[in-house]
């Protein structure tokens, strides 16, 4: 699937993000798998998979475009941090590889440009995780295809907030020409319609869908523990 048709594709659609923490129960290779044929099954558009190993074996069971990324360490720019792990999720299947764009330094000195650089020589789309709007605007100058909010709260500097980051969502879409992607902590079905309506092009829900470890941890704080 080429840009256009791919971009095409997701416009407007619910992005189901695959993945499990480590030492989750849930992280297993077929479980993830798993997972994404129920996410195509409920009508998803694109799966979002961590892990070459992984998104080799989602690519091979889903007939959605694979959203690949790896992540490499828990600090820092730790999401596809380099060209090595960016190449990697290409020769895996992944039709867009999301890497961190953040402005902090990468673990190997390279730049954000130089890995879409990369992507776009393998033939591959790349998507920006970003946290600001300064973010968004140089990934976008730096030749991303889609921009996602995704490490809004996550990163020193960004708004640390319980709810989407939908004020974000809307000044990327007044400000880049590409697609913007609406994700982190989108926990609800009226949530993710409220980040279309602020200008978001698709929606990444994770937790939210794929993650009850998490969803369980929530209702049995909410009951003190307690059934």
């Amino acid at each position: 699937m080429t840009e256009g048709p791919l971009l095409a594709a997701l416009a407007g659609r619910l992005v189901v993000s695959c993945q499990a923490p480590p030492g989750d129960p849930m992280r297993h290779t077929d479980t993830l798998v798993r997972m994404a044929r129920s996410a195509e099954a409920g009508g998803a558009a694109a799966v979002r998979v961590n892990e070459p190993e992984v998104v080799a074996a989602v690519a091979a069971a889903v007939d959605l475009p694979v959203i690949g990324l790896w992540k490499d360490g828990d600090a820092g720019v730790h999401i596809t941090p380099t060209v090595r792990h960016a190449l990697a999720l290409v020769e895996a299947g992944a039709a867009v590889v999301a890497a961190d764009a953040t402005d902090r330094p990468r673990p190997d000195g390279g730049t954000f440009a130089e890995l879409v650089t990369a992507v776009h020589g393998a033939g591959a789309l790349v998507m920006a995780d970003v946290s600001t709007l300064a973010e968004g605007v140089a990934a976008a100058r730096d030749r991303a295809d889609l921009v996602g909010t995704t490490l809004s709260g996550y990163v020193p500097g960004s708004p640390q907030q319980d709810d989407p980051d939908l004020e974000l969502v809307a000044k990327l879409a007044a400000a880049v020409s590409v697609p913007v992607v609406a994700e982190g902590r989108i926990a609800t079905p009226a949530q993710a319609g409220a980040a279309l309506s602020a200008g978001a092009a698709s929606v990444v829900v994770g937790t939210a869908i794929t993650a009850p470890t998490a969803l369980t941890r929530l209702f049995a704080a909410g009951l003190g523990g307690v059934l």
